[in-house]
Order: C-alpha cells, then sequence, then structure tokens
C-alpha cells in the first residue's frame, strides 16, 4: 500500500509480529482461555522475519466520550458497494447457504475459461485427525492462512499442492503490521490463489482505530477475498482485558461496518469455540463466518451455524512451507466456490 504522503521518519511505526492461529484442544467451557494458540506466540524452530514495533498496545479507559458511533443499534445495514459513485446492495454468503452434507468428489480438470483451477487436496497432516464420515477431504476446495512464522513461502509450490485460497495476517490491535503482509499479499496473487487479509482483533483498544489501522495498510484489490475480523480469547497476549459480551457485540460491529463501507465487501467472522460460546452464539447471522475446529466437524462444535470456512488443523505440512501451517476448506462444491468468489469480488467492481 502507497503512503508517499507520510514522511520516511514514521515508516518504522508500521510493523509488526503476526499472529496466526496454531493447533491445541479445543475447549468449549465458558470463560476459560482456548489452549488454542496464535502464531504470535507458538515461535517456529526456523529463523522468521524480524520486525520492529510501533506504540504498544493499550487499554483505552477512557471509551466514554470517545466511543465509537453504533451503527449497531438499529437493524443490521444490507451489504453496500459503491459503483460509479452509487451506493448498491452486495449478495451475501449465506443468503444462498451451502449444502451441510458433503458434496461428491470430482477429478480436477483444467478451469474453464475466466475461472481458476482448482487444485487437488494434497497436504499432510502432523497431527491428523479422524472426523468421521464427512472429513476435510470430502471437500474440494482447500486453502491455508498464513503469517511471518511461515517465513519466506514457495507459493507456486504451495498452490500446487492443494492451496487454492489463503488469508493472509496482515494487522493486529491498532498499530501492528505483520512484516510479511506485503510481500505474502503480492506473492499470493502472482502464484494465482484467491486471497484475502486478516485482522487479529484486540480487545484493549478502540474498534474505529483498529479499522483504521488495516484500512490504512490492506489496499482496495477488486479480487481479493472478503476481510476477516479474528476474534479470540487469547490468554498469552499482551491484552489481557475480557469485556462483557455487549461490549464485544458493539466493537466488532464498528469495526466490520467501517470495514464493510470501505471495501464493499462484508466481512467474514474467525472465531475458535470457546470465544464463540461465550460471545457469538445466535449473534451476526448475516455474516459469512470461519470457524476453528481441529477435533470434530464444525456442525458438532457449532451446532445450527452455517459457515463459509472450516479450520480444521494447525498442524498441516506441505511441500513450499517451512514447517507447519494451517489448513482450511471451502464449505461447498466447486462450482458453489466459483459462484460465491464470483458474487463477493463483483461487489468490489
Amino acid at each position: 500500500m502507497r503512503l508517499s504522503a507520510v514522511p520516511a521518519l514514521f515508516l518504522a511505526c508500521l510493523f509488526l509480529a503476526g499472529c496466526a492461529s496454531s493447533s491445541g484442544p479445543e475447549s468449549l467451557v465458558a470463560g476459560i482461555a482456548s489452549q488454542e494458540t496464535t502464531g504470535s506466540v507458538t515461535r517456529p524452530a526456523a529463523p522468521v522475519p524480524s520486525v520492529s514495533v510501533g506504540k504498544t498496545s493499550r487499554i483505552d479507559a477512557s471509551e466514554g466520550p470517545r466511543a465509537e458511533t453504533l451503527a449497531w443499534a438499529g437493524p443490521v445495514p444490507e451489504p453496500q458497494a459503491f459503483v460509479q459513485g452509487t451506493m448498491v446492495g452486495m449478495p451475501v454468503p449465506s443468503e444462498r447457504p451451502m449444502a451441510m452434507l458433503a458434496p461428491d468428489r470430482s477429478a480436477v480438470q483444467a478451469a474453464p475459461r475466466g475461472r481458476m483451477q482448482i487444485y487437488s487436496h494434497r497436504f499432510r497432516d502432523a497431527k491428523p485427525i479422524n472426523f468421521g464420515r464427512v472429513s476435510p477431504r470430502s471437500y474440494p476446495v482447500h486453502g491455508v492462512d498464513v503469517s511471518r512464522w511461515q517465513g519466506d513461502i514457495d507459493w507456486a509450490k504451495l498452490r500446487s499442492q492443494g492451496a487454492n485460497f489463503a488469508y493472509i495476517k496482515a494487522t493486529d490491535g491498532g498499530d501492528h503490521l505483520d512484516p510479511m503482509f506485503k510481500t505474502n499479499w503480492r506473492r499470493a496473487k502472482e502464484a494465482g490463489l484467491k486471497r484475502g487479509a486478516y485482522h487479529f482483533f484486540y480487545w484493549c483498544r478502540t474498534a474505529g482505530e483498529q479499522a483504521d489501522w488495516f484500512i490504512r495498510n490492506v489496499p482496495r484489490d477488486p479480487d481479493a477475498l472478503p476481510p476477516v475480523i479474528d476474534v479470540e480469547w487469547n490468554h498469552q497476549s499482551s491484552c489481557k482485558q475480557r469485556i462483557s459480551r455487549k461490549r464485544v457485540l458493539e466493537k466488532m460491529q464498528v469495526f466490520m461496518d467501517r470495514l464493510e463501507r470501505h471495501y464493499g465487501q462484508r466481512p467474514v467472522i474467525y472465531t475458535a469455540p470457546d470465544f464463540y460460546q461465550d460471545n457469538l452464539t445466535g449473534e451476526f447471522r448475516d455474516y459469512p463466518f470461519w470457524l476453528r475446529a481441529v477435533a470434530q466437524h464444525p456442525s458438532k462444535v457449532y451446532p445450527n451455524r452455517k459457515w463459509v470456512f472450516w479450520q480444521y488443523s494447525g498442524s498441516g505440512l506441505s511441500q513450499g512451507v517451512d514447517g507447519k501451517i494451517d489448513l482450511n476448506v471451502f464449505h461447498g462444491s466447486e462450482e458453489q466456490w466459483h459462484n460465491w468468489i464470483g458474487r463477493t469480488t463483483l461487489a468490489q467492481n
């Protein structure tokens, strides 16, 4: 992202250590921090890029007069996009639910004209799990999520192993930038993957600050996947605060509204079991969800919740990446995948 208007003196403030979710047991006990830690606290053995950190995250205890305007207080607004200066509606993935049963697995063929090629799943797992009848292999479209902790990725090789999409760590809090974001963002696109950016949300910062920081660092790309807000309890984070469910929902709505207005796409919500049970059960029914479930199928961990992405492993192994990597699937067939990315990217054009 170009920052020509910002003096070079402040460029050093735009970097930060990233955090991508790692493996661990799922906790469904309210009030107990998830043992599923993020890449920012699970350090790999291989060297990773260094980063300069800006001002530290802080608790903004004065959110009274500075509190965000809660567009959330009324009905949730319909998704909007700008087309030649006019606001138009954008289809929401949940309006067209994905099939809950596993689709038939078909042989990968050359992609039709104008469509990306889908590569078959060739990943391995250091900690394989028997998910039962509907396993991750039942879904034809696989992908990954990455951060600085994956180091220097061979994106072309990773794609050939079955990474058809990638969510890339961009920011967390209000002043931290993953030092590999710009490189990963560019190289993933060059390799032909559909890619999107995600933000790790800090409960000790205002939602407005965090939305502005994400927008400042993540370009508007008409081919990108919808942005992601990563909401978790992380007891190893520098932010130890656990706010009320009401405040969680308010902050999330402010952040998501601002990103939707800017990018013309309804954000995806990524979460883990304990945080979901504490805060998100029954909430945000018209938002797409990306669910972490590394021991059971999401239908068992998140009853009655429709989802678009399932993160099924934090211990994946693949050519093109040194060490472990998070593995994900899209909830649908190849045809549904092409339809979904067509709708979400069209809204920006």
